[in-house]
C-alpha cells in the first residue's frame, strides 16, 4: 500500500504542469476471471515541463506509446505509475495493460453469485482507485471528458456516467457498448458496472425541460425484493426538492441507482450512475431505522451530483464539505420533502452521537483538515467529515439564514460548474448573498477542533425558585477553544402524568460562563434541557435532579427531538465517565420500551449493549447482561405486536443472550414452539437467533453450515461467516483471527462479517491469547493488503472487549516501538481509545 500513496504536493505539481482534455478508455471483459484487458488513450497538454507521470495499477503493461513513440514498458512502469519525458505542448499517450479484478471493494470489483453462479461488476474509485481500471492522472483537480468502450457478455446490462447505448453485437455471444464522452468531470467519479443485472426504468422531467431516464438495478437473484416504485418516488422528490431549492437543473443526462454486492460504504455517488449496499434491499424485515436511513442515502448521493459531482473539490482537504453538505442537504431534504419528517431527530441520534464521538479521540482534526497524501484522506472519512460538519452547516445555514444559503449555494453552483473549488469559493457567495462575513465562524468553527460541553449552573431558594441561573462551557485541555453558540435553554414539568415544555428561552453564549438573567425568578422545574431543539453542536451535561427526572420520567416527553437529546446526553455523561453504567441501563431499561422514534431506539440498545459488556464494573459485568437479556426479552413479549419496537427486541435480544434460559428462549424462538403475535422469523432474524444460540455455546459449526446449505446466498454467507465469528471459544476466536491475517483471497464483505463476529463476545477472556498474534501481524498486513482489507483487519480484530490495562500497556508498546506509520498508528490509536474510556467507565461505575 505506501508504494500506491500520492502526496499532495505531487498532485500540486502535476497540475501545475497538465491539462487533461480527454480519455478514450477500452475495455475487454472477457479475458478470465482475474484480469481484463484495458486500454488508455489520453489527450493533454503540458505546461513548462518534459516530464511527469500517470497512474495505472496493473498485472501487466503490454505497450506504453506518447505522441507516436513506442516506450519500454519495463523501463517506465512499476505497476502503479507510468513515467514520462520529452513531453510536447500537446500529447497523446496509449496505455494498453492488463488491469486487476479486486474483491475488497476497491477498484473494479468481480463479484459470483453463489445462487447462480452469475458474475457481477461494478467500480468503486473514491480516493484512488479509478487507477485500477485505467491509465489516470488520479487527483480531483484534473477534470476531464470519459469516453468508455466496454465488451462484455452480449447479455449483460452495462452501465457507466453517459446513457447506455445500443450494443454493438460479435460472434460468441459478445458485445461491445459504445458510450457518448461525459462532460467534464473527476476521474473518481467515473463507473463502470455491468452483469446481468435486472432493472427498472422510469423518467422525470427536470426544472428545465429536460427528460431524465432513471433506472434502478439489483441481481437476479435479488430482483424480487427490490421496490423500485418507492425508490423512484423518494428520487422524484429528491429532484424537485433540490432543484427549487438550488435554482439549478440536475446537471448529467440520467440518473442510474444500482444495488450492487459486497459494497464496503452505503453509497457512492459516480456521476448519474450511483451505487448503493445491497443492504438496501430488503429481502427480510427491517427496522424503520434502516427504512428511513435508505431514504436519507438515496437523497445524500443525489445531492452529490450538485455538491462533488457538478463542483468539485481541488484537493481532498475539502472532502469534508462535499460530505457535510450532502449530509445535512439530505437531512432537510428528508424532513421536508419525505415522510419522514423527523429526520433532524434522527440527525441528533445518530450523526451528532457519532460526531461527539470522534471528535474526543486522539485522532480528532479540525473540519478544515489537513490532507497531505492519499493515506491520510482514507482515514479521514470519519465522525467530523460527515457528522460533525453537517452539524456545523447547520449552524451556518441558520448563522447567514436559510434562504440567504440556498442562493449562495445556487450562485456558487453556476460560477464554478465543472470545475474545481476550494471552502473559499463557497463562502464568497454566502457572504454576498446574506451581506454576512464569515471569517470570525470559520476559524472557530472549521479550524479547531474538539467539541465543548455545556452545563447549567443555577442557585435555587428555599421556595423553589430559581435565583441565579447560567451556562458553563468547557473545553478539552489539549483543544480548548471556547466558542459562540446559539441555543435555546427548555424548562420541563410534570403535568397530568406527561414532562411538558413549560418555558424556552433562545439565546447566543459565548466564554466560559454566560449569565441568563431571564431565567432568574422562575420555578425550579423537574427537568432543565440545555439546547432544546438541538440547535447547536455541543454536548450537554444534564444537573443531578434533571438526571434523576429522566430516569424517572424520560419515557414521558412527548417531543421526539427533547427525548433524542436527553438520551444522547446520559449517555455522552456515561462515556466521559461522570455518570454510572449502572444509571445509563437503568434509565433505557426502564424508559426504552415507549420509545416511538427507531433510530433512537436503536442507537440507545446498541450502547446499551455496551455498556453492559464493557463499562459496568467487571465484577457486575455478568449479572448486567444477564439482567438486560431478561429485560429485553419482557419487553419484546409486552411491545405492541408487529411494532418496530417488538422486533428490536428481539434482535437485542438474540445479541446479548447469556444464559442456558435465554438460549432456550432462542431456540423456541427458532422452532416456532414460542411465537410472538406479528413477528415473522424469517431468514436474516433466523441467523439473528442462531448467532445468540452460537454465543452462548448451544449452536456451532454444524448448525451454521446447515444453515448456510439453506440460504445459499451471498447474504447466507456473510451471516455464516459473522456466526463462525462469535464461536464463544479460544479455538473459534483463533481460527476467525488465523482466516483474517493468512487468508489474502477473503472478500471484503465475508472479512468485515468475521470480524464482527470476532467482537461479539460476552466473555472477553477468550481474546486473551490472540493479543500478541494481532499485534505481530500489522505491520505486515498494512503492507501487503489493500487499504479496506488492512483497514477492516486493524479495526475489527482489535480485542477491544478485553477492556483492560494490560491491553492498553500493549497497545501504547506496539504504537511507541512504530513511529512511522500515521495512517495505521491513527486507527490503532483510535482502538485504544475506545479501551482507555471503558476503564474509565468501569472506575466509575465501581466507586
Amino acid at each position: 500500500m505506501p508504494g500506491e500513496n500520492l502526496t499532495r504536493l505531487e498532485a500540486r505539481d502535476r497540475k501545475a504542469v497538465v491539462d487533461v482534455e480527454s480519455y478514450d478508455v477500452t475495455l475487454d471483459l472477457t479475458t478470465g476471471a482475474e484480469t481484463f484487458r484495458s486500454t488508455t488513450v489520453v489527450r493533454f497538454t503540458a505546461h513548462g515541463a518534459t516530464e511527469t507521470f500517470i497512474d495505472a495499477i496493473t498485472r501487466t503493461v503490454h505497450s506504453v506509446t506518447l505522441n507516436g513513440e513506442k516506450l519500454d514498458p519495463d523501463a517506465v512502469s512499476d505497476g502503479v505509475r507510468i513515467q514520462l519525458s520529452n513531453l510536447l505542448e500537446h500529447n497523446e499517450l496509449v496505455v494498453d495493460a492488463d488491469a486487476i479484478y479486486t474483491n475488497t471493494g476497491e477498484g473494479l470489483h468481480r463479484f459470483v453469485d453463489p445462487v447462480d453462479g452469475e458474475v457481477y461488476l461494478y467500480s468503486q474509485f473514491e480516493v484512488p482507485d479509478s487507477r485500477r481500471m485505467f491509465a489516470v492522472f488520479e487527483q480531483p483537480d484534473l477534470k476531464a471528458t470519459f469516453t468508455f468502450h466496454v465488451t462484455a457478455p452480449a447479455n449483460w446490462a452495462v452501465v457507466s456516467n453517459s446513457p447506455t447505448p445500443e450494443p454493438v453485437f460479435a460472434g460468441d455471444s459478445l458485445a461491445t457498448w459504445h458510450f457518448e464522452p461525459t462532460p467534464r468531470i473527476s476521474s473518481y467519479i467515473t463507473a463502470l458496472i455491468a452483469g446481468p443485472y435486472q432493472a427498472v426504468h422510469s423518467e422525470l422531467t427536470s426544472a428545465n425541460g429536460n427528460v431524465i431516464p432513471l433506472g434502478v438495478f439489483a441481481r437476479k437473484s435479488l430482483f424480487q425484493f427490490l421496490d423500485a416504485d418507492y425508490i423512484f418516488e423518494k428520487t422524484r422528490q429528491g429532484f424537485a426538492y433540490y432543484e427549487e431549492k438550488f435554482g439549478y437543473p440536475y446537471p448529467f443526462a440520467k440518473y442510474d441507482q444500482l444495488f450492487v454486492p459486497e459494497f464496503n460504504a452505503g453509497a457512492m455517488e459516480n456521476a448519474g450512475a450511483v451505487t448503493f449496499t445491497e443492504t438496501y434491499v430488503f429481502r427480510s424485515k427491517v427496522t424503520d431505522a434502516i427504512k428511513e436511513r435508505r431514504v436519507v442515502t438515496i437523497l445524500h448521493e443525489l445531492a452529490h451530483m450538485w455538491f462533488g459531482d457538478l463542483v468539485t473539490m481541488k484537493w481532498w482537504n475539502d472532502l469534508w464539505l462535499n460530505e457535510s453538505f450532502a449530509e445535512w442537504a439530505s437531512t432537510i431534504a428528508t424532513a421536508e420533502a419525505t415522510e419522514w419528517t423527523e429526520a433532524w431527530t434522527t440527525f441528533q441520534a445518530m450523526e451528532k452521537s457519532w460526531a461527539y464521538k470522534q471528535d474526543q479521540l486522539p485522532s480528532t482534526h479540525p473540519i478544515v483538515a489537513t490532507i497531505d497524501d492519499l493515506e491520510a484522506v482514507q482515514v479521514n472519512f470519519d465522525g467530523i467529515t460527515y457528522a460533525k460538519g453537517g452539524s456545523v452547516l447547520k449552524q451556518l445555514a441558520a448563522w447567514v439564514g436559510i434562504d440567504a444559503f440556498f442562493t449562495g449555494v445556487g450562485n456558487y453552483f453556476r460560477k464554478h460548474a465543472f470545475g474545481n473549488t476550494e471552502l473559499r469559493d463557497l463562502l464568497v457567495e454566502l457572504e454576498a448573498a446574506s451581506g454576512r462575513s464569515l471569517d470570525g465562524w470559520g476559524a472557530k468553527w472549521l479550524e479547531t477542533a474538539g467539541v465543548n460541553t455545556l452545563r447549567p449552573a443555577l442557585t435555587v431558594g428555599s421556595d423553589g425558585t430559581i435565583e441565579r441561573f447560567a451556562i458553563e462551557q468547557s473545553a478539552h485541555p489539549d483543544y480548548p477553544t471556547i466558542r459562540p453558540h446559539r441555543l435555546a435553554v427548555g424548562f420541563y414539568s410534570l403535568d397530568g402524568g406527561k414532562l411538558v415544555r413549560t418555558h424556552r428561552h433562545e439565546l447566543d453564549i459565548d466564554g466560559a460562563s454566560t449569565e441568563v438573567p431571564e431565567l432568574a425568578g422562575l420555578a425550579r422545574p423537574e427537568l432543565i434541557l440545555l439546547n432544546d431543539d438541538d440547535l447547536a453542536y455541543a454536548k450537554i451535561r444534564l444537573d443531578e435532579v434533571s438526571l434523576q427526572t429522566a430516569i424517572a420520567h424520560l419515557r414521558d416527553i412527548e417531543e421526539p427531538l427533547a427525548r433524542a437529546i436527553v438520551w444522547g446526553a446520559v449517555w455522552d455523561a456515561t462515556r466521559d465517565g461522570e455518570a454510572k453504567a449502572s444509571d445509563y441501563i437503568r434509565l433505557v431499561l426502564d424508559n426504552i420500551a415507549t420509545e416511538t422514534e427507531s433510530t433512537t431506539i436503536r442507537l440507545s440498545l446498541t450502547q446499551l449493549t455496551q455498556v453492559a459488556r464493557s463499562y459496568v464494573a467487571p465484577a457486575s459485568r455478568a449479572a448486567a447482561i444477564e439482567e438486560v437479556g431478561d429485560t429485553l426479552w419482557t419487553l419484546a413479549q409486552n411491545a405492541e405486536p408487529g411494532s418496530d419496537a417488538q422486533f428490536q427486541f428481539v434482535k437485542f435480544f438474540a445479541n446479548i443472550a447469556s444464559t442456558p434460559a435465554h438460549a432456550e428462549v432462542l431456540r423456541a424462538l427458532q422452532s416456532g414452539q414460542t411465537r410472538l403475535d406479528g413477528l415473522d422469523i424469517d431468514t436474516d432474524l433466523e441467523w439473528e437467533l442462531l448467532e445468540g444460540l452460537v454465543l452462548t455455546g448451544v449452536a456451532g459449526d454444524d448448525e451454521i453450515v446447515t444453515a448456510e446449505t439453506r440460504d445459499n446466498t451471498s447474504n447466507g454467507q456473510q451471516a455464516a461467516a459473522r456466526a463462525r465469528g462469535t464461536v464463544p471459544t479460544e479455538a473459534g476466536k483463533k481460527a476467525a483471527l488465523d482466516r483474517a491475517l493468512t487468508d489474502e483471497q477473503i472478500p471484503n464483505a465475508i472479512l468485515r462479517m468475521l470480524g464482527m463476529g470476532y467482537q461479539h463476545v460476552n466473555d472477553p477472556a477468550v481474546l486473551e491469547p490472540l493479543v500478541a498474534p494481532y499485534f505481530d501481524a500489522l505491520e505486515s498486513i498494512w503492507k501487503s493488503r489493500s487499504y479496506k482489507i488492512a483497514e477492516y483487519i486493524v479495526v475489527w480484530f482489535y480485542p477491544s472487549a478485553l477492556a483492560s490495562q494490560a491491553l492498553v500497556d500493549t497497545t501504547n508498546a506496539w504504537l511507541d516501538a512504530h513511529p512511522d506509520i500515521p495512517a495505521l498508528r491513527r486507527l490503532v490509536q483510535e482502538n485504544v481509545a475506545g479501551v482507555e474510556r471503558a476503564l474509565a467507565a468501569q472506575a466509575v461505575d465501581a466507586a
